[in-house]
């Protein structure tokens, strides 16, 4: 089997090239680097940090699917940021978009109309499944998962809403009650209304499932002995994840989301389907639903719908919840709902993304480049305990030993070996995302193929570290 790793030519030529694109960071952009990183530690406080040993990357430019760091170093960004920058950085079209917006309306109170909304609304709701036809616009994922819910309880007349472990739904109060990770603990005051349930995780089954078959069944049981306990009539909503994104990319097995959509209908549940990293591109679909062609009630989006350029999200609302506020006042509001320069961007995004083919080649480059690759990865390094995904949206578990399952990094943190992984990938020129023990391959979805490959690659060379922390018994398996 032909192996992805370059050749000490092949790496040396790319390191020429790297060395040679130097000059594009002169001295006086460095300087201001510098200076910028000095002001971040005296007075920006960082989300999910401890302020005192941080010590966070300078960027100082960026085009594409690379970056350029505060030492001038070119890396490519296989980590689209927060798996964000579906477009890559400072796509052209956007950025124009964006100006032409700023000269003509730089903003204006959401109660009013303007033709960048009117029109990011309609590219939205032409793309949503069935009749999610209305569109809410927030700042982000987080405010739209926190107005889905508001929605599904003034919809329902319930209050309690269901989520899985293992995922993520943003920062704010509610939405980070409703998240299954770690994040959630210290901010969970168990008055939120939120009961968590178990996901289908098929590499790490919490039901001791043997197939996927056993996956599905065994998961959709627990989840409607949930809903019987809990009561049918008190639970408002169910959010997930369609693909869980930070949580690990772990993909529904079979049936798995059209018996959850099943549920949810059978006891008058409103489904929330979370797709702010999934959605615009991200699995080599428009939405992750699309793959599995299941339509929720509401549809929480953000990130990749204009590539973070300028913050914005949303809900997507079928006509039913839409009945329940035509004549009844909706109690809520942003003062950046539907921002004329985020929308224009949005536009430009989705134009861009269909004009230029973006979705179909999330599409191929997870068939034909990502996935084998990563297949063919852990065919050689024992430190690898399963690659999935799809699209532009895979993760790769390392573990200490395959058999059981033992996390290179435990559950809600990280590990010395981890980091000397990251470290390894940086200094490879890779920028990737890491998270506890996976490392996530999620780049943006119009990266050229030779720059997908020189990332797997660096990947499959940065794993030889990993490697050097598997058990002697998987060592010589």
């Amino acid at each position: 089997m032909t192996t992805i790793d370059t050749t000490p030519a092949e790496a040396a030529a790319s390191a020429r090239s790297t060395a040679e694109s130097q000059p594009r960071i002169g001295e006086d952009v460095l300087a201001a680097g510098r200076r910028a990183h000095e002001l971040d530690r005296a007075h920006v406080f960082h989300s999910w940090q401890a302020q005192g040993p941080f010590q966070p990357m300078t960027i100082v430019d960026a085009e594409g699917s690379y970056v350029w760091d505060g030492e001038g170093r070119k890396l490519l960004d296989m980590s689209s940021q927060l798996v964000n920058t579906n477009i890559g950085h400072q796509h052209p079209t956007v950025v124009a978009a964006i100006q032409e917006q700023a000269g003509k309306l730089c903003t204006i109170a959401p109660q009013h109309v303007n033709d960048a909304r009117s029109e990011a609304a309609r590219l939205i709701a032409e793309r949503t499944p069935g009749d999610l036809d209305h569109v809410f616009f927030t700042n982000g994922g987080a405010d739209a998962n926190e107005h889905a819910i508001r929605m599904a309880r003034l919809h329902t007349g319930r209050t309690k809403v269901l989520s899985a472990y293992r995922s993520y739904h943003g920062g704010t109060q509610l939405a980070v009650n409703v998240t299954g990770d770690p994040r959630r603990f210290a901010n969970d005051y168990s008055a939120e209304g939120i009961v968590h349930f178990m996901p289908a995780y098929p590499y790490r089954s919490y039901f001791n499932s043997t197939s996927e078959a056993e996956e599905t069944q065994r998961a959709l049981a627990h989840l409607e002995d949930m809903i019987t306990l809990e009561g049918p009539g008190n639970i408002a909503a169910l959010i997930l994840e369609t693909v869980p994104g930070t949580a690990g990319i772990y993909a529904p097995p079979a049936g798995y989301l059209a018996g959850v959509r099943e549920l949810t209908a059978k006891y008058g549940i409103v489904f929330i389907a979370d797709e702010v990293m999934a959605g615009f591109g991200r699995t080599g679909r428009w939405f992750a639903l699309d793959r599995w062609d299941v339509t929720p009630d509401l549809i929480t989006f953000a990130k990749g719908v204009n590539s973070g350029y300028v913050p914005l999200g949303g809900v997507a609302i079928s006509e039913a919840i839409f009945e329940t506020f035509r004549d009844r006042a909706y109690p809520g509001g942003l003062t950046y709902s539907g921002h004329p320069l985020a929308c224009a961007a949005a536009v430009a995004t989705i134009t861009a993304m269909e004009s230029e083919g973006m979705i179909a080649n999330a599409d191929r480059l997870g068939e034909d480049i990502i996935g084998p690759g990563l297949r063919e990865i852990a065919g050689r390094h024992p430190s690898v305990g399963d690659v999935r995904g799809m699209g532009c949206f895979w993760a790769v578990e390392l573990v200490k030993d395959r058999t059981t399952k033992e996390p290179l990094a435990a559950y809600g943190g990280s590990s010395p070996e981890m980091n000397e992984v990251i470290a390894a990938l940086k200094a490879e020129g890779v920028l990737p995302f890491a998270n506890f023990n996976r490392i996530h391959v999620v780049p943006p979805l119009n990266t050229p193929d030779e720059d997908v490959r020189f990332g797997l690659a660096a990947l499959g060379r940065a794993l030889d570290v990993a490697d050097r922390y598997v058990t002697e018994q998987i060592r010589t398996a």
